[in-house]
């Protein structure tokens, strides 16, 4: 009998004008959140050269992010990375539909075929009231 995987785990934060983030907390959630539960117009976040979560930014109503969100949402991503504790680091972001994997790789490592970079300082959202 084959054992189904247990619930993918993710940390919620909701941003301004009803943006939201997940971010994967290990490297099976960062594949189910990638390849399994994203929109196709969420966003994709990580950063450069580090392991750390898979950030996805939902768009509400096909909103586009302006550059406050997409900061929002980089910061988030460098938090929840090996990155955490240093100065400015650089984040790629990228269409869902840009992100792939190859057969075979091992879970959480992808392709990124284009993608933009944002330079941030580690931090999560600040509350909203």
């Amino acid at each position: 009998m084959r054992k189904e995987p247990s619930p993918a785990a993710y940390w919620h934060y909701t941003l301004s004008d009803d943006f939201e983030l997940k971010a994967g907390k290990t490297d099976a959630d960062n594949d189910r959140l990638t390849f399994h539960e994203a929109g196709a117009s969420d966003l994709w976040f990580h950063v450069k050269g580090v392991p750390g979560s898979h950030v996805l930014l939902h768009h509400p109503q096909g909103q586009s992010p302006d550059k406050q969100i997409l900061l929002q949402a980089a910061g988030v991503a460098a938090w929840h990375s090996k990155a955490r504790h240093g100065g400015r680091v650089a984040v790629c972001y990228a269409a869902v539909h840009q992100i792939s994997k190859e057969r075979g790789a091992k879970a959480g490592s992808v392709s990124v075929k284009k993608s933009k970079t944002l330079q941030v300082k580690p931090a999560l959202p600040a509350p909203l009231e």
